[in-house]
């Protein structure tokens, strides 16, 4: 099934890029002297709160004439785009000089609208020709005043836009306010305001193609990239001392475990067993509330897929700044597409695991991360409404997402559970499973869950905190991230960490002779995803000057949805790096003491030397020639 799934997506990833790309160059992008060039007022809201944003005409500006809405694609709506045609007219190379747009007479409460949107910072975002512009509605008199009472309010009145051409095409646009022509705005009182633009054309060298660079080069400046770059040294140092750590573990378990293990089976049997080799009988016992489990092993592979995919997009350029809605259209369809992957690991591993009723785990897969996601979107778009916010989604999107849903990413994840019920697959235990569970030794508070799941989520987060702020600068800020190959490097590293601590841990755990690994190790993986949660309160408090009910109700809600994504994601990777180490070390001891209980006279010496001169290299030449012995069928 997996098989068959992949070619769809490659077939579904080819045509998200050939749609986007499409989509981009809907026009071509060239005009002649005097055409009408499409400007759209797109929305205004508060510098701090990016979430946070109204449709430009809330606020009482003119216009001069009727609006219309552009049409928006989905991901533009799920981005809170809201397009209308502007009071500003800029032909193709006509200069204008201090050209009246529009009169409008303000009323007291109107000017009071005003005023408190000057006095909250509230800019506003236009698209010239698909290139974004920006700039505040008004500003703020302070100086020399220490009272908030005595502090004057000013709007701007008059745009001055400067146009940057190469041919036949606009290359860049740029708006600046006048500071001298100002409204004010500070008593309650009608103002009259006569809205007044100004136009001038230059030529540049620049060639359309590379129109959009300048905002890639503004999130790439030298200085950031050595930090980024700083960001990676420090994560690969991270990765090469854990790695170097766990080889130890390892080559200890070849010289002191496998050793004395593989040693003839007479001396085996007059040893008491002691450490991971004593609960062989147990290991494999399968775990509680398995179904859950599944589940969340078949959500997590599904969104490591989805991630993989969008890094793909990313790296091939779809995601170009300022390609509105790109990224949230490709989260919606990949998602949707992806859900058969959830639905066939899910399937397989429970009927694995010998589970019986495999549609309520399909079920349960279904809605473990889409439950949380759709309540907590719920609860946002009620609050979005209520604020009157473009983030409020119109029906008709919501209706469309729910589609998606009820026609795709359902019978995908139906498709998929059947596939992987019916796949026979066993599940791979190298022990046999006692009747009966040993009992578990009481362990020191440091082994505990808690603690060793804090243990397990510190080195994972370390290696990509310095660019998480980046990152979320970006997403909850105004700057731009485009450095995609850095961000998929600092990704790969986080999966091997998260891989390396989860089956160290996992060791130590067999080594107190403690057997239910299986929870513990996808807690222990996913645990990195509460660490960036914690990092959420950090850049909320320290960070950021974000502010207001709507605000936090988005950044804290929808980072939740984020963290428990990567919760499910990294636990499986956790669960799926242990469920392999173990695995290996229980069927390597198995060989091992199966075919030197046959040979041990020929390795004697070997193995005496092994023991007496604790020699690494002897102990690992002693345990490969098991293998091989084994393998031939000696």
């Amino acid at each position: 099934m997996e098989m068959k799934l992949v070619p769809c997506l490659v077939v579904s990833f080819l045509i998200l890029c050939s749609v986007t790309r499409v989509r981009s160059d809907a026009s071509n992008h060239r005009y002649k002297v005097g055409d009408d060039v499409p400007l759209y007022v797109n929305k205004v809201g508060p510098f701090h709160n990016p979430s946070e944003t109204y449709r430009y005409f809330d606020l009482p500006f003119c216009s001069s004439g009727p609006t219309k809405d552009k049409k928006e694609a989905l991901g533009e709506l799920l981005n809170g785009d809201r397009l209308v045609t502007a009071p500003y007219k800029l032909d193709f190379l006509n200069d204008k000089d201090s050209k009246i747009a529009c009169k409008n007479k303000l009323t007291k409460e109107q000017v009071a609208q005003f005023r408190e949107a000057v006095s909250k910072d509230y800019y506003f975002q236009m698209y010239y020709d698909d290139l974004p512009i920006w700039g505040f509605i008004g500003k703020v008199e302070k100086e020399g005043k220490n009272d908030p009472s005595e502090y004057k309010y000013y709007l701007f009145k008059h745009l001055h836009f400067t146009i940057f051409y190469n041919k036949d095409h606009v290359i860049e646009i740029a708006a600046q306010s006048d500071l001298n022509s100002v409204a004010d705005l500070t008593e309650d009182k009608e103002v009259d305001v006569e809205f007044m633009y100004s136009v001038k054309w230059k030529e540049t060298e620049i060639p359309f193609e590379k129109r959009m660079e300048k905002y890639s080069q503004s999130s790439s400046l030298p200085h950031h990239l050595e930090i980024h770059w700083f960001s990676i040294i420090n994560s690969c140092v991270t990765v090469l001392l854990l790695t170097g750590f766990l080889a130890t573990i390892l080559m200890r378990v070849l010289k002191n475990d496998f050793v004395k293990y593989a040693h003839d089976e007479e001396s085996a049997e007059d040893q008491e067993e002691t450490g991971w080799k004593y609960i062989h009988g147990d290991v494999f016992r399968y775990p509680k509330y398995k179904s859950v489990l599944a589940a969340a092993v078949g959500s997590g592979t599904q969104l490591f897929t989805l991630t993989i995919f969008i890094f793909l997009l990313a790296l091939v350029g779809v995601f170009y700044p300022y390609n509105r809605g790109a990224l949230f259209t490709a989260l919606v369809v990949i998602y949707a597409l992806t859900a058969g992957i959830a639905g066939y690991t899910a399937a397989s591993f429970f009927c694995q695991l010998e589970g019986k009723n495999w549609v309520r785990n399909l079920l349960l897969t279904g809605g473990l991360f889409c439950g949380p996601l759709l309540l907590t979107f719920s609860f946002l778009n009620t609050v979005a409404i209520t604020y009157s916010a473009t983030a409020a989604l119109p029906f008709g999107t919501i209706v469309v997402i729910f589609l998606i849903w009820a026609l795709v990413t359902t019978p995908l994840l139906v498709l998929g559970g059947i596939a992987g019920k019916n796949s026979k697959a066993e599940f791979q235990a190298p022990c046999r499973t006692t009747k009966y569970p040993r009992e578990i030794p009481l362990l020191p508070w440091y082994r505990k869950t808690l603690p060793q799941m804090a243990m397990a989520g510190f080195l994972p987060f370390s290696a990509i905190y310095i660019e998480l702020y980046y990152i979320f600068a970006s997403v909850w800020g105004h700057r731009i991230y485009t450095i995609y190959s850095i961000l998929f490097i600092v990704f790969i590293i986080l999966l091997i960490v998260t891989a390396f601590i989860t089956v160290a841990l996992t060791y130590f755990q067999l080594a107190a002779e403690d057997h239910e690994w299986w929870w513990r190790s996808f807690l222990c993986g996913g645990s990195t995803g509460l660490f960036i949660y914690g990092y959420c309160l950090y850049y909320y408090f320290a960070r950021s000057d974000m502010s207001g009910f709507m605000q936090t109700s988005f950044f804290f809600g929808y980072m939740a949805c984020v963290c428990y994504g990567f919760f499910l994601m990294l636990g499986s990777i956790g669960f799926r790096a242990s469920l392999f180490f173990v695995r290996h070390i229980y069927r390597s001891i198995k060989r091992s003491s199966g075919w030197l209980g046959k040979h041990a006279p020929g390795f004697q010496e070997l193995y005496v030397t092994a023991r007496e001169n604790d020699c690494t290299l002897h102990a690992g030449l002693f345990v490969i020639l098991s293998f091989i012995g084994e393998y031939v069928g000696l």
